[in-house]
């Protein structure tokens, strides 16, 4: 086993993520291709205005101080329910554990979020999910105990 130093741990951003969608990658027998929600984006604001001057309402508007208006950006996906929300594609090949993929649907669980894109059979992975194996070999999650939010960070 290779050592890293403290500061390359520290170069990790790990976030727990809530799976909002996951479908089979076509083409694959063990791909599934994840919708994780890291929680609300930050607000951006253009013109004659810091971040501060501009509040979020309800995650579809954005009321900005005058000569002020909050950039907001297309829903990931399209999805008008991830409108406000940073939510990423994660490729993870694990559908062989989990036949009834749709179940995991939902869940929250822990992920790097900081890694380079990857291509992975023609779809580009933003992170990797965290788990460890199970006494069967299956994938057991790695999830925080008690309640929260998605995009909650390792510290």
């Amino acid at each position: 086993m290779e050592n890293i130093t403290y500061d390359d741990f520290k170069k990790l951003e790990m976030r727990i993520g809530w799976i909002r969608f996951v479908e089979p990658v076509e083409g694959t027998d063990k791909l599934l291709r994840f919708e994780i929600d890291f929680g609300e984006l930050p607000l951006v604001c253009v013109g004659e205005c810091t971040p501060t001057d501009c509040t979020h309402s309800n995650n579809e508007t954005c009321k900005c101080a005058p000569n002020c208006e909050c950039d907001v950006t297309e829903p990931a996906f399209g999805k008008s329910e991830y409108t406000g929300r940073d939510v990423r594609q994660i490729v993870s090949g694990i559908k062989e554990f989990f036949p009834k993929y749709k179940a995991l649907e939902g869940k929250k669980a822990l992920y790097v979020v900081n890694l380079e894109p990857r291509e992975i059979r023609g779809v580009v992975s933003h992170g990797m999910l965290m788990a460890v194996d199970g006494l069967n070999g299956s994938p057991v999650f790695l999830t925080a105990e008690g309640t929260v939010e998605a995009g909650s960070q390792v510290r």
